[in-house]
Order: structure tokens, then sequence, then C-alpha cells
């Protein structure tokens, strides 16, 4: 069992951190701001909370969400434009500082990259540092489904990306950092988790993990000591 100390210790001298996005480095859950703007989203957010609480396999709750709001291209860009996610107080500054020590920030979403990207842009993360699921459209922008193949897509997707990670670019010590079930479950092979209540607390989450924060200012603090 590691001790809150080592965590501490491992976390300032990691190569690399992960970064949930939803509810995370983001205020909001991306999937249900879509279910607003397409209409449907007092069914899709009771679907949101019971695959967070890990009730539901993450696929299947993903593909049960997406074919109720079925949305269309222009609809994921008029979320992006009208709607732009709001950056969680303090991030900014938590991922420039570890860009500073030279550690690489990767952003790894169960939510959709043309989102994720546009969070990525505004934090000076490049687009090759972002694993989030693709939605695929129809040669009119109607909704055509997500693309499968893709890690995030599926329960256990995190860790998936995470043992990739390790094997391409030979980290040695990786942190995750999430709010959700499917953030701590990528620990191992993160070689440690940080849970996030800042925005939302997941109960299982709050009990479960050795270090928990409310405020990314706790992890700077870290970081400056």
């Amino acid at each position: 069992m590691v001790s809150h100390s080592e965590l501490r210790k491992l976390f300032c001298s990691a190569d690399a951190v992960c970064f949930d996005v939803d509810s995370t480095v983001i205020r909001e859950e991306g999937i249900d701001e879509l279910a607003k703007i397409c209409g449907v989203e007092d069914a899709v957010s009771e679907m949101t909370r019971r695959a967070m609480g890990g009730a539901v396999p993450f696929k299947a709750a993903l593909t049960e969400r997406l074919a109720l709001i079925q949305p269309s291209r222009e609809q994921v860009q008029k979320l992006i434009a009208e709607r732009p996610p709001h950056l969680t107080p303090g991030i900014r500054e938590l991922v420039s500082r570890l860009q500073e020590r030279n550690v690489q920030v990767f952003l790894i979403s169960g939510g959709f990259r043309s989102i994720v990207e546009h969070v990525a842009a505004k934090l000076n993360i490049p687009a090759t540092n972002v694993f989030a699921n693709r939605l695929k459209f129809y040669f009119n922008g109607e909704y055509a489904g997500f693309d499968e193949t893709q890690p995030t897509a599926e329960s256990g997707g995190k860790g998936k990306v995470i043992k990739l990670l390790k094997e391409k670019f030979h980290f040695k010590k990786i942190v995750m950092i999430g709010d959700g079930a499917t953030d701590m479950e990528a620990c191992p092979p993160a070689d440690a988790f940080i849970g996030f209540g800042g925005n939302v607390v997941r109960q299982q989450v709050k009990d479960n993990a050795k270090w928990y924060i409310t405020d990314f200012v706790e992890l700077l603090g870290e970081l400056e000591e």
C-alpha cells in the first residue's frame, strides 16, 4: 500500500500526468451539455449519473445515451460556439506548471474528441496528447454512431491508454487525476490516482481514493514546495 507521503512524492516526480476532462478539467459533463442542445437533457443526465457511479458498463451507457441524443455535426459545432466548456479554476496554472517542469500532460476522456481538442487548445496541450471518443457523421452531417475502435469507448479504456503511453514513451511514473470510477480503475497501470471532487463528488471515489482533493491549488502547492 502506497502511503500518502509516497503518493505526494510520486506526483512531484511523475514523467506524465493524465487528466480526465468532464467534471475534472472542465466544470461540465460534455455529453450532458450536448443533450441540452439536442433537447433530451433529463433522460441523459440520469444515465450519466448511473454510468459515472460504475453501475452500467461504460460502452453500453455511451451507446444508449448517444442513441437518445443523435447529435448532428451542426449541433456539436453549436455547442462549442454557444456553450464552450468552462475550465475548472486552477487547471490552467497547474498544467502550465507541469509543462514548465517538462512533465507530459495528457487528456484522457470518455467524452468527444471535438470538444476535448477545444479544451486542449485552451491549455496548450497538443492534440496528439488527447485521447477521446470520435463521433461519426453521414455526409449530410447527421449522427452516424461513434468510433468503437477507440480504447476510450470501452470500460477500462483509460487504463488501456495509460498502458499504451508507457509502452510508447517508456514513462516510469504516470499519475491519473479524475472524478469518476473509470479514472480510479486506470490505476494500475497508472502508478498513482488522485481523486478530484472540485466540481462533483462521486462518493465511491471519495471513499476509495488514497488522495482526494477538491481544489487544484493543493497540487500546485505540492509543486511549489
